[in-house]
């Protein structure tokens, strides 16, 4: 017993003189979101047990959702960016009005203001990184873009040191660790919202493909594990997601292998999805045009001999590209519905049912992303492990950037290692 009202009392705000208030007692509830299942819907289920409800609800709003999805796909990547733009800002605004709703409670000022310009900080950098990188020739072109390039870091940092005086002048007594409290839940809102969503962005410039097929993996497990579940679920599988069952995440995990599998079969063809996305100076675009390399090239493969015995086919012709897409598939299903757990314990604890009524049926915009981020970064991660090598065009737009007496050092070092080589004659 004294443990626990030891405990209690370092859980209370400072600003309380009541000892033994507990962590529920004074943190308020979040407002329940109400029910905004569009009344058309309503009416035509109004006669279904409110299972079969949220079921058909559920499903109706899941395939407009996907035809948005190949909308925004055939518009193009930039277009593509521009909604994970979106949908990071969205995703911020969820969780930071949770935050709100406890920080608001003490009429503290400041908290709203700092969270948005943190986020307006945080993209000023990370989305100045991948201008410089991508963008290159037209940074150099324009004298205002490469002073803000050259002094990008410089001008981050005196954002973001703007922002820290600005909290520590917002500081007010006897609130000082609720302050500090959601100056982290902002940094780690940050942390897992806008640079995840960065991430997703670096994904896309690899190609679209290597954008959809993780994305689309992930929406393919989410289905099918609820409808395993919904259907045959009887064993529970987690306590933070009381309807998540064993047999919807076994049911999930194969569907999505075999989704992932006949998915990139499909894609891997055109040259629109695998080809890198890059910026075309000469003509200010973006440009989906390219070779496909070997990844994306039909190759045969030997199966195995108890394979063989029941195909009666010695090889297979798939796309190795195919073969990545297991694992990209594998962690969708697998460690991917820890991300959705995650978000399911953050919601128990301030007992929310979803973080918005964004989406009728399905919650805010976070609960639909809360896996995807997860599988953004493995992404990012598999790319770097895996497949990317060293880029020449990045290679030589940072030769170009160097004096010119570097660059005739370079030159001639590169010169002397090929006829070595013997790939050049020393006509010397």
């Amino acid at each position: 017993m004294t443990n626990s009202i030891s405990v209690s009392v370092s859980l209370s705000p400072p600003s309380l003189s009541l000892p033994a208030l507990s962590f529920s007692l004074w943190l308020p509830e979040v407002p329940v979101p109400a029910d905004d299942t569009p009344e058309v819907l309503n009416k035509a289920l109004s006669g279904l047990s409110s299972r079969w409800k949220n079921w058909w609800v559920r499903g109706i709003l899941t395939l407009a959702m996907i035809s948005f999805f190949f909308i925004i796909i055939y518009l193009g990547p930039m277009v593509l960016m521009l909604i994970v733009l979106c949908v990071q800002i969205k995703c911020f605004q969820e969780i930071i009005h949770i935050g709100y709703s406890v920080y608001h409670s003490y009429h503290l000022p400041w908290f709203r203001t700092l969270s948005w310009y943190f986020l307006l900080c945080v993209n000023y950098f990370f989305y100045g990184e991948t201008v410089t990188d991508y963008f290159f020739n037209l940074v150099q072109r324009e004298e205002p873009l490469r002073i803000l390039s050259k002094y990008h870091r410089l001008i981050s940092f005196a954002l973001y040191l703007t922002g820290f005086c600005m909290f520590v002048l917002s500081l007010v007594k006897k609130h000082y660790r609720l302050q500090f409290y959601m100056f982290g839940w902002t940094h780690v809102t940050l942390l897992i919202v806008v640079t995840q969503s960065h991430l997703i962005i670096h994904n896309l410039f690899e190609g679209m493909i290597w954008f959809i097929v993780p994305i689309s993996c992930v929406i393919c497990n989410d289905i099918m594990a609820y409808m395993f579940g919904f259907f045959f679920g009887r064993t529970p599988l987690i306590k933070l997601s009381p309807k998540k069952t064993w047999e919807g995440f076994i049911g999930g995990f194969f569907s999505t292998v075999v989704f992932g599998i006949l998915l990139s079969y499909v894609m891997a063809g055109y040259s629109f999805f695998v080809c890198p996305v890059e910026f075309n100076s000469d003509h200010n675009s973006f440009e989906v045009d390219c070779v496909p390399s070997d990844l994306f090239q039909l190759q045969d493969y030997a199966l195995p001999a108890t394979l063989e015995s029941l195909t009666g086919w010695p090889t297979v012709r798939l796309y190795p590209f195919q073969i990545h897409s297991i694992s990209l598939s594998a962690f969708a299903s697998l460690m991917g519905p820890f991300g959705g757990f995650f978000a399911s314990g953050f919601k128990r604890a301030f007992k929310i049912k979803d973080f918005a009524n964004t989406i009728p049926g399905h919650g805010g915009i976070m609960d639909r992303f809360d896996c995807q981020y997860l599988m953004a970064t493995f992404v990012n991660v598999y790319i770097a492990s895996f497949i990317r090598g060293p880029n020449p065009a990045k290679v030589v737009q940072q030769l170009l950037a160097l004096r010119l007496d570097q660059q005739l050092n370079i030159f001639n070092s590169l010169k002397s290692h090929l006829i070595e080589r013997g790939l050049l004659e020393d006509v010397a």
